[in-house]
């Protein structure tokens, strides 16, 4: 096993995922998500779309660094609603400043530099797939990297928006970790110009995350 990969996906690094719901926080607040079945089912439909919408640019990105610029824009583009544009460009920047401090190379320099200076949106998935790369990881652990940090996200949200309690958590985790490479498996020959929501409510409810009365998360 690769001591970096379990690094990276663990909790304690500060990449700034934490601060991030995935639309749970609005999907609860609009009454679509109520308990633990509402739990696991908002988990499976959004790892579902992150594999549909995210993970072929992770691949892209991942596959050729040079193209990063063009999968940033192209993120960019297709994340129409804000909110989600939004947490994905502070995400992006935040895994990007985790890496660079916790991991100092200088082939981060020039991609961090340009993020910076606001030349490129540093988008999470295709920073994801690049990063990762520079790091030596390989794609398929990667893929499930992603597909795994996603999931854990949206039952560390529903801990502390008090719907579940930190053992059924763990047990939503444990029942969505065998549909990762099946999604991984399902999604192997999209291309970028591929992607597409396939949750269109969870889309609804996170643009709709600005308009909440109280709000523990940033998206």
């Amino acid at each position: 096993m690769d001591y970096v990969v379990w690094q990276l996906i663990d909790s304690a690094f500060p990449s700034g995922g934490f601060a991030h719901s995935a639309g749970l926080e609005a999907a609860v607040q609009h009454g679509h998500v109520a308990d633990s079945a509402g739990v696991r089912a908002f988990a499976r439909q959004s790892l579902v779309q992150y594999g549909h919408s995210a993970l072929p640019l992770v691949t892209a990105a991942h596959c050729c660094l040079d193209d990063l610029a063009q999968l940033d824009d192209l993120c960019d583009v297709f994340l129409s609603n804000p909110v989600g544009n939004r947490a994905s460009r502070a995400q992006g920047r935040a895994l990007l400043t985790a890496v660079a401090r916790s991991f100092p190379r200088s082939a981060m320099t020039p991609l961090a530099a340009r993020v910076r200076t606001d030349a490129a949106a540093g988008h999470y998935a295709p920073l994801f797939g690049a990063l990762f790369n520079l790091l030596g990881v390989t794609l398929v652990d990667t893929q499930r990297a992603f597909l795994f940090v996603a999931s854990r996200s949206v039952s560390a949200a529903a801990v502390r928006l008090g719907l579940v309690g930190a053992y059924e958590a763990q047990a939503i985790q444990t029942d969505l970790a065998p549909h990762i490479d099946p999604v991984i498996h399902e999604c192997r020959t999209l291309t970028p110009q591929d992607i597409a929501q396939t949750a269109p409510l969870i889309d609804l409810f996170q643009s709709n995350h600005d308009r909440l009365y109280s709000r523990l998360f940033q998206s």
